[in-house]
């Protein structure tokens, strides 16, 4: 694991927010910690770029950029942005945006106010996704909550269930699944109206799509 200077710090000044109390600050782009003026408690600035296995937890304001021959499987990663272009297993929550540019199965649970999952992707999720937006242009399975819209482009695919205020598949994008559109609201431990006895969650088999729908 190493430490990299990314495009957050390519800023003069950033607003951050306190893990613990929530109060936000003005910092310097080139600052790698600071101190919450509110509760004193220590924010880490860094940005961290995951190079080979790599298991303990990491919350910083900074990003995480997971390498192709990176394997990040902390029970807990907190950041302002992730780029995961390796293995992820384990759980990963982003105030800014989430980039898959890998394919795999990934066991852990994410959340993020965007995830993108990148053309020549194809991802499998085992746990539900929460976001506030997502942006399909490769392949994914699994179950999406967000609180925005969904959005499957040209050459796209979305197999699962999905919850959102808005969808939008685009010509040439597929999506095949159950969906609830206009409610986004639903609590982690809610499943979707009758997912208990009909809707089967991710295995672990192959990563191979159901023949979707076309877009209209």
């Amino acid at each position: 694991m190493q430490r990299f200077d990314g495009l957050w710090k390519s800023k003069r000044t950033n607003v951050i927010e306190c893990f613990d109390c929530q109060r936000k600050q003005e910092v310097s782009g080139a600052a790698t910690s600071t101190i919450c003026p509110s509760c004193s408690a220590h924010i880490d600035l860094s940005n961290y770029k995951i190079t080979t296995s790599f298991s303990r937890s990491i919350r910083t304001k900074g990003e995480v950029y997971v390498t192709t021959k990176g394997d990040l499987s902390s029970s807990s990663v907190r950041c302002q942005r992730a780029i995961i272009e390796g293995r992820l297993r384990g759980n990963l929550d982003c105030a800014g945006a989430i980039i898959i540019n890998t394919s795999g199965k990934i066991p852990g649970r994410l959340s993020a106010s965007e995830l993108i999952v990148e053309k020549r992707s194809e991802v499998q999720f085992f746990r539900r996704v929460r976001v506030g937006n997502i942006e399909i242009r490769g392949r994914m399975l699994g179950e999406i909550v967000a609180n925005g819209m969904v959005t499957i482009r040209k050459n796209g695919a979305l197999e699962g269930s999905v919850v959102a205020k808005a969808i939008n598949v685009e010509k040439g994008g597929t999506f095949s699944g159950q969906i609830v559109v206009g409610r986004a609201d639903l609590q982690q431990a809610e499943l979707l109206p009758g997912e208990s006895s009909t809707v089967s969650k991710p295995t672990e088999e192959s990563l191979n799509l159901a023949p979707p729908l076309p877009a209209t």
